[in-house]
């Protein structure tokens, strides 16, 4: 077999074999998420899709998307999602307004959690932008942050862009 093809075979492999674990690893990094509901107007509408990096820190002034159900803290109830990613699970997305460590703002939480001090470990204040219409820290108090699915990078275009 000539040299050079063999080669070429040996480097399209390669290539191939790179390409499908990075897109393994993309896929396990990173997903799409569909807003749904107006907890998050004006800066993210309902129908609208965002890239949302799994995992991390969370950070004050972040929108992250953060599981909806009882694992301890208080969450919200069930079917009050406001977003989701084509699963069974139901997720909200929310702006972080304090973690861990942190004095919760005025009016952000609650009583009996207003009236606490800092943040406790584990957990985070998240508020959506649109005040009238969000199920939020104010409602449910503290989020878990093991039900944190990611950060929000950037709103995805719309697929009929043309």
């Amino acid at each position: 077999m000539d040299p050079m093809v063999l080669g070429l075979g040996v480097a399209l492999v390669t290539a191939l074999g790179t390409a499908l674990i990075s897109g393994t690893v993309l896929r396990r990094t990173l997903v799409v998420v569909t807003v749904r509901g107006g907890s998050m107007e004006p800066t993210y509408r309902d129908g609208e899709r965002v890239l949302v990096r799994r995992g991390g820190r969370c950070a004050v002034g972040q929108v992250v998307v953060v599981r909806q159900e009882d694992g301890g803290l208080p969450s919200p109830a069930p079917n009050r999602a406001v977003a989701a990613t084509g699963t069974a699970r139901e997720w909200m997305i929310k702006r972080v307004a304090a973690v861990a460590g942190d004095r919760p703002p005025p009016g952000a939480l609650p009583e009996p959690y207003a009236a606490g001090g800092p943040v406790p470990p584990g957990a985070l204040v998240l508020l959506g932008d649109n005040t009238h219409n969000s199920y939020d820290s104010r409602e449910a108090g503290y989020f878990p942050t093991a039900h944190v699915l990611g950060t929000v990078l950037r709103p995805r275009p719309p697929a009929d862009v043309r």
